[in-house]
């Protein structure tokens, strides 16, 4: 999609978790549940799953969210404990490929924006380990605005921040229910898989 005149770059917005920065509970319960896929499996389904996990990116309190698990599944308690208590432990660190390419970007003058489901409470640990965080014009975190990814309303809420329409912004996430909304909404995107794509398809658009 051209671009309008009036803009002369397009916004390029990223998401961080699965994109730039690599957080998956499993480095954290796989240990814990000695090796016993079976156990963790069940865990990260039944008992934490991404759901929950995403009600604390929407903005609820990490302590509410422990208790209200730990009551359900008191058997659990101790990992449901965990989840927060040793949540960098989920860290595994960056895809270096995509930050590769995000610094390639950042050299040629993009305007830049991260867009991101993530808990204000454990956010800062991720903002004070990571340096290419300070690259961006702005952040969205999810649990900053209590809003979260796929609602509409926190990819508006992005739009009238940096005050352009969703034609001039192109969209990057590893989620397709994020990637549909915004290509409802009006953006450009691409739905990332690895870095090598990404690479490729922002080649294709003349963007590096």
């Amino acid at each position: 999609m051209p671009l309008d005149q009036k803009y002369k770059q397009p916004a390029i917005i990223f998401d961080l978790g699965g994109v730039l920065i690599d957080w998956n509970p499993r480095y954290l319960f796989g240990p814990m549940f000695n090796g016993d896929e079976a156990e963790v499996d069940y865990f990260l389904s039944v008992v934490c799953p991404l759901e929950w996990n995403e009600e604390q990116d929407a903005g609820r309190l990490l302590t509410e969210a422990m208790e209200e698990r730990s009551q359900v599944f008191p058997d659990y308690a101790p990992y449901i404990q965990a989840y927060y208590t040793r949540w960098e432990e989920m860290i595994g660190g960056v895809f270096t490929g995509t930050v590769n390419i995000l610094s390639a970007i950042r050299d040629n003058g993009y305007p830049l924006y991260a867009l991101s489901n993530w808990s204000s409470e454990t956010f800062p640990l991720v903002q004070s380990r990571f340096e290419f965080l300070n690259w961006f014009d702005e952040l969205i975190i999810s649990g900053q605005v209590k809003v979260a990814k796929p609602d509409p309303a926190i990819y508006k809420l992005l739009l009238d921040r940096i005050h352009r329409p969703p034609d001039q912004c192109l969209f990057i996430d590893d989620s397709e229910r994020n990637i549909l909304v915004a290509d409802r909404l009006g953006f450009q995107t691409i739905h990332f898989s690895s870095p090598d794509l990404l690479l490729a398809d922002l080649m294709d658009r003349k963007l590096i």
